[in-house]
């Protein structure tokens, strides 16, 4: 059977309701219920899309692609949230409630932390970032779940001279040691994309996020240039990223995250953004 056909069959697009909470979820081909579950608690950059929004992607989207048939996926990651706002808005209760022993919890925050202008979104990296994170750890573990602390993927930024540079400030630092502190697993997706962006440079990294020239997308009829979300390829390579390195991620496909491309359209883009609906 042809590779697209077996990852749409996995990925089986959005299930309006999954697990009581209306999130995007996989599960295996033929609708059977997945036999370990990953949750991604995370904000836009891991985000599932909707049509409307094709070529972009997040992350979490483009996760199913490098698991095997058996595994799902409740994408929960919510635009504009932060540890605090997420937690507040009670998205987290939501995935609390919906865990089960043996799940994942994958949590990934930063971006919208970082907003000091925004006192319902802002956290202090070295204060009330770490205490919110530790509820998510804290209530993962609480239902024999694993939670695993993933910091925040690196924006597309690059000095006059064409070098990248972090934009992340302190949290993502805040985070490693808070994962050290608590002994929780940790994806340094921070350091991984930085790495990636500085391989691929100024132009290469065009192909990853969301640049698109003027008619080039029926969505984006008058083009789009967006340094933090990614387009399909993108989330792919971030969602590689994640995949290869969390060695507690149950499932994981070596074959796909062996194979050097993965076509745009093996992600699934539901009628409306899941966690939005």
């Amino acid at each position: 059977m042809d590779r697209r056909v077996v990852l749409r069959a996995a990925v089986g697009g959005a299930v309006a309701g999954a697990y009581g909470m209306g999130f995007s979820s996989t599960a295996e081909a033929g609708g059977k219920p997945p036999h370990r579950t990953i949750f991604v608690a995370g904000d836009s950059t891991a985000a599932t899309y909707a049509t409307a929004d094709v070529p972009r992607a997040g992350w979490g989207q483009a996760l199913p692609v490098f698991l095997r048939p058996g595994i799902g996926v409740v994408n929960g990651a919510l635009s504009g949230a932060s540890s605090k706002s997420f937690a507040d808005l009670g998205r987290l209760t939501l995935i609390l409630d919906a865990i089960r022993p043996g799940d994942v919890l994958l949590i990934s925050f930063g971006h919208n932390d970082e907003k000091a202008e925004d006192p319902a979104r802002y956290t202090e990296p070295w204060s009330t970032f770490q205490d919110y994170l530790r509820l998510y750890i804290d209530g993962a573990r609480r239902r024999h779940a694993e939670p695993v602390l993933v910091t925040p993927v690196e924006r597309r930024r690059f000095t006059a001279d064409g070098y990248v540079y972090l934009s992340h400030g302190d949290y993502p630092d805040s985070m490693r040691a808070l994962a050290a502190t608590t002994r929780t697993p940790l994806i340094d997706l921070t350091a991984l994309s930085f790495a990636l962006w500085a391989k691929r440079g100024p132009e290469g990294t065009k192909d990853y996020f969301l640049h698109l020239a003027a008619g080039e997308s029926p969505n984006y009829p008058d083009g789009v240039v967006d340094n933090t979300h990614f387009q399909a390829h993108g989330a792919i390579e971030v969602a590689r990223l994640v995949a290869l390195n969390g060695s507690t991620i149950p499932g994981r496909d070596f074959e796909a995250l062996g194979e050097t491309s993965i076509p745009d359209d093996s992600l699934v883009w539901p009628a409306t953004r899941p966690a939005e609906s």
